[in-house]
């Protein structure tokens, strides 16, 4: 049984602020002012659209025809149902933004996350692993790749981000720590080569 709203309020805020689409509307951007200043910017934005914006209205137009439950689509097999579109949607801006030459460090962390995504999916096939921790870890290895170790003071963030899934009754702590390793170990490595 999931934690009513009224309880546990931390966890909701962390569980909510933590979400893999406001990584992608932090991170997207951010990359591309990195790689090319306002007009990496743009290119960031666009990425973001395609991997945070357009998949947040597709979970929420699901919710709203009653497909799944919530924007976090918690049951396993109702994951299987939404993935086609969200996955749609990442590929097509991932396509994009190649074709359109964007910031190579736009390009790459799309692609990872892609490549993330795709990790979850086949799993997603024969158990649940969490999402937010998956994003949250991945976001936090590509940010110590760019900017430096000195990231890894948010660490403790991604924590508890997991922690607050685990806490609210979404998952267990082995989904929990499967995600954790899911996003370090390929989006990172992804990144890498792309960049």
């Amino acid at each position: 049984m999931v934690v009513p709203r009224t309880e546990a309020r931390w966890a909701w805020l962390l569980s909510n602020g933590g979400e893999p689409r406001n990584w992608m509307l932090l991170l997207a951007p951010l990359l591309g002012w990195h790689a090319e200043g306002w007009a990496g910017i743009g290119w960031g934005v666009v990425a973001s659209v395609f991997t945070a914006v357009l998949p947040t209205l597709i979970l929420r137009l699901g919710e709203h025809r009653q497909y799944w439950g919530d924007r976090h689509v918690c049951r396993r097999q109702d994951r299987i149902v939404a993935a086609p579109g969200v996955m749609a949607s990442v590929i097509t801006g991932t396509a994009l933004l190649y074709r359109f030459d964007a910031p190579v460090e736009v390009r790459a962390l799309v692609t990872a996350m892609l490549t993330v995504l795709l990790a979850l999916l086949v799993i997603t096939f024969f158990w649940k692993v969490s999402v937010h921790s998956a994003v949250a870890s991945g976001a936090l290895t590509i940010l110590t790749t760019v900017f430096g170790p000195w990231l890894l003071v948010l660490a403790p963030l991604v924590v508890l981000i997991g922690c607050s899934r685990i806490r609210l009754r979404r998952h267990t702590a082995a989904q929990v720590g499967v995600g954790f390793l899911i996003g370090a170990a390929v989006g990172s490595p992804v990144f890498d080569l792309v960049r």
